[in-house]
């Protein structure tokens, strides 16, 4: 049996796993408008974790009483990448699984933490994020953990 013929589908299929792993940390959120879970996986090993909420010692309000969120809430990819730069693991060339494309300033902490893979299942209302992971050759990929017979959507390399 030819091991490579099967790398795809045994790819994908571990994309959809990481992408469910990833939406059921974000109902770790405590954030009432939006629950985002992110994983950072390297040699089929979950390096790091996190989801979008407040900073370490903050009440876990995510929203004003408005409704507004809190300018110091932070993503679940910054919670991820400054988790794993805290312990002995290292991001570059790793895997960041998302359940939210990411923002443009969660792109800029992408880059800059040598992740060379986004994986994503759901659309942020901007797309500037994905675009600069694009310009910094990073292979973006959308896709539908509960889609049945699908190739990744490749959003750029």
């Amino acid at each position: 049996m030819d091991m490579k013929s099967n790398s795809p589908d045994k790819q994908l299929n571990l994309d959809k796993r990481y992408i469910r792993m990833a939406q059921i940390w974000a109902e770790n959120s405590y954030c009432q408008r939006r629950k985002v879970g992110a994983l950072i996986v390297k040699d089929k090993m979950i390096i790091s974790d996190g989801y979008n909420g407040t900073p370490a010692g903050f009440e876990n309000c995510c929203e004003d009483e408005t409704g507004h969120t809190f300018p110091f809430v932070l993503h679940a990819e910054a919670n991820a990448i400054t988790k794993v730069a805290r312990s002995n693991n290292s991001s570059d060339g790793a895997t960041l699984y998302v359940t939210s494309s990411p923002c443009i300033e969660c792109a800029k902490l992408i880059i800059q933490s040598g992740i060379k893979r986004v994986v994503f299942s759901e659309y942020y209302r901007l797309q500037d994020g994905i675009d600069l992971l694009r310009r910094a050759g990073i292979t973006v990929d959308f896709i539908d953990p509960q889609a049945d017979d699908e190739t990744p959507q490749t959003s750029g390399q």
